[in-house]
């Protein structure tokens, strides 16, 4: 069993322990029942030793010639991150990056649920985007109140990030995800993660030139 956390995880156990659960899930879904530190070490380049090291802090999860039961270990890693139970999301943007970021599985995986789709476009404010129907950003507020979402992705052109992450602030978000690339600055309550496909190139990159 994971040992009772009585602080918050450092940055750098927090995103690798992200890493272990975005593998640990998609085995699941491939019909894993279990895995070994060396495999989650190939998807992760984090080191097996490292991803033992990581685990072991928290309980003794795996067998040793067996490897760890995935999951078993999904649960034991969300309740790490805090992250068990259902979490809403507000998706500012419909264009073709919202459409995508609507329609793929990667929130509902970890359980987020994107509860409401927003534009300042009148032309795809009605549109059918994933499941949802889109709303003109005069209902991001209520939308927010309504869900009590604290997470906010914005996929809006990049020269509009900063005005959306304004607003997203305003009306309660206390995560930002920032699809855009732009640079955007938030209050100290606040946390913004700025995600760019060029960074986990360069990143991908490193190890394949290293």
């Amino acid at each position: 069993m994971a040992a009772h956390l009585e602080h918050r995880l450092g940055d750098g156990v927090a995103a690798r322990m992200a890493h272990y659960l975005q593998v640990l899930t998609q085995a699941k879904k491939a019909g894993r029942s279990a895995i070994t530190s060396h495999e989650i070490a190939e998807y992760t380049h984090v080191n097996a030793t490292q991803i033992r090291r990581d685990l072991s802090g928290f309980g003794s999860f795996g067998k040793r010639g067996v490897g760890y039961n995935v999951d078993a270990l999904i649960g034991e890693i969300s309740a790490i991150l805090r992250t068990a139970g259902q979490h809403s999301i507000v998706l500012v943007g419909a264009g073709r990056l919202g459409q995508a970021i609507a329609e793929a599985d990667v929130f509902a995986d970890h359980g987020f649920a994107i509860v409401g789709i927003v534009d300042a476009d009148d032309a795809k404010v009605g549109a059918t985007c994933g499941p949802l129907t889109v709303q003109p950003m005069a209902e991001l507020g209520a939308i927010i109140r309504e869900h009590q979402a604290i997470v906010g992705v914005v996929a809006v052109p990049a020269e509009a990030a900063q005005q959306v992450t304004d607003a997203l602030v305003r009306e309660g978000v206390r995560i930002v995800f920032n699809y855009t690339g732009a640079l955007i600055d938030v209050p100290a309550h606040v946390t913004a993660h700025t995600t760019s496909p060029a960074v986990e190139l360069l990143y991908a990159l490193h190890f394949h030139l290293a």
